[in-house]
């Protein structure tokens, strides 16, 4: 019999990716979406014919138990958050509600309706803030900086302290910034190379970013909806860095986004104070021994290859819209 599989946040970036791999696997697919009014299924619906969608709310414990009841998943994914960082000062208690206290009521609801399932809860390198070594392990110490990370360290020890307490299979992969063209084009990485096309195209003429020499773990969305899934597939639950393990400078990334088209970045790119983030002594990179080691696993792709894939995308999605 085919397992199932229930994925919150199904129409995100890792959502689509993690359904498409599920079901590449094999699975039956159910994808937790919340009503609205405008609808925001873009990146799945090519999997229409392959996905149930249910519909139900991380601050709606009921329906999360309806929604578990139903479909009696042997594999949960928990990918929904209000994740965008810079929105978090903004909006702190819906952070709280869907990033802290919706897995709470994610959690509840799988100890009281199927508590055989397996469950993935995404953490995020946000909750070492300001940490006190370079590079982190799954032993460094938490220390958020921001209302999305504060709401995510929650998340974490919840899950843990359900492992612990009830025995159930719940984990943690803490992942670092992984990026693809189903990103948004708020987000650094695709907005550099996004705009690299653009400027490119004719369709734009400059790009402004913040601070130059800020570095970052990233890695491919595709690689990292793998390993939520391997982590799953273990006999004992156990939390996991997936990052790539090496950072790069934002001035690396506009050089190397630039060199695809063919333009020098220099000529374009001009700083902008505004998008300064707040001083960052100690780099956040993650250390993938434990993952490396314990489940074999490694990003597939490079940095530059990343680069140069998203680019492509860019050139190709822009040039389409134009014809």
């Amino acid at each position: 019999m085919n397992k199932k599989a229930l994925i919150t946040g199904v129409t995100g970036q890792d959502g689509s990716y993690l359904a498409e791999l599920l079901i590449d696997k094999g699975y039956q697919v159910f994808g937790l979406v919340r009503r609205s009014s405008t609808s925001n299924l873009e990146r799945i619906s090519h999997l229409f014919d392959h996905i149930q969608i249910l519909c139900g709310d991380l601050l709606d414990q009921s329906s999360l138990m309806d929604v578990i009841t139903d479909s009696q998943p042997d594999e949960i994914y928990n990918l929904a958050s209000q994740s965008y960082v810079p929105l978090s000062w903004t909006q702190p208690a819906l952070t709280a509600e869907y990033t802290a206290l919706g897995v709470s009521r994610l959690l509840e609801s799988i100890r009281r309706c199927k508590s055989d399932a397996k469950f993935y809860q995404a953490s995020s390198s946000e909750v070492f803030g300001q940490p006190e070594e370079s590079p982190q392990t799954e032993r460094t110490a938490f220390r958020p900086r921001n209302p999305y990370g504060v709401a995510k360290a929650y998340a974490h020890w919840m899950t843990v302290n359900y492992r612990q307490k009830y025995n159930l299979y719940s984990c943690c992969g803490i992942t670092y910034t992984h990026e693809s063209p189903r990103r948004g084009t708020e987000f650094v990485f695709r907005k550099i190379t996004h705009a690299a096309a653009q400027i490119k195209l004719g369709l734009a003429n400059e790009l402004k970013l913040g601070n130059l020499d800020a570095r970052r773990d990233w890695c491919y969305a595709k690689d990292a909806v793998y390993a939520m899934w391997l982590m799953l597939q273990q006999e004992k639950a156990d939390d996991y860095i997936i990052a790539s393990g090496e950072t790069h400078s934002v001035k690396e990334l506009v050089e190397c986004a630039f060199n695809c088209v063919g333009l020098d970045w220099q000529d374009y790119v001009s700083v902008d104070y505004a998008f300064y983030r707040p001083d960052e002594s100690v780099q956040l990179v993650g250390s993938i021994d434990k993952i490396k080691t314990e489940l074999g696993w490694q990003p597939e792709y490079s940095f530059k290859q990343l680069v140069e894939l998203m680019v492509d995308y860019d050139l190709k999605k822009l040039t389409n819209n134009r014809a």
